[in-house]
């Protein structure tokens, strides 16, 4: 995986905006204003997902690629280093199981406004 197959990923989600709320460098993509993938420009070696407690610690003990979430809550993000044991599929995955995180979270008003 690289920098541009995920972003094209993101973007084609259904109400997702790019933005970069912490410097020219940092990529996130937020569905209503909720992070649910972080990647450096600089450093595109990894993406950090949003990910339920539970699973991550599973995915953490299954992947190298898979580490806790770099500069954020660690219990509920990991951050997942491309190209290494797991693949592009797997990943693309997890970036689906970030953003319905986020959407899930959304009330019924939010989802309507959204057109989700």
């Amino acid at each position: 995986m690289n920098i541009e197959q995920l972003r094209e990923y993101c973007i084609r989600k259904k109400a997702v905006e790019e933005t970069f709320p912490f410097d020219n460098d940092t990529l996130v993509f937020k569905l209503a204003g909720k992070a649910f993938a972080l990647t450096s420009l600089a450093k595109p070696v990894s993406v950090n997902l949003k990910c339920d407690p539970e699973k991550a610690i599973e995915l953490r003990h299954e992947y190298h690629a898979v580490l806790p979430g770099w500069r954020m809550n660690k219990k509920h993000w990991n951050t997942v280093m491309f190209n290494e044991d797991m693949n592009d599929k797997e990943i693309i995955e997890w970036v689906e199981h970030s953003y319905n995180l986020v959407l899930e979270g959304l009330s019924k008003n939010e989802r309507s406004i959204l057109g989700i």
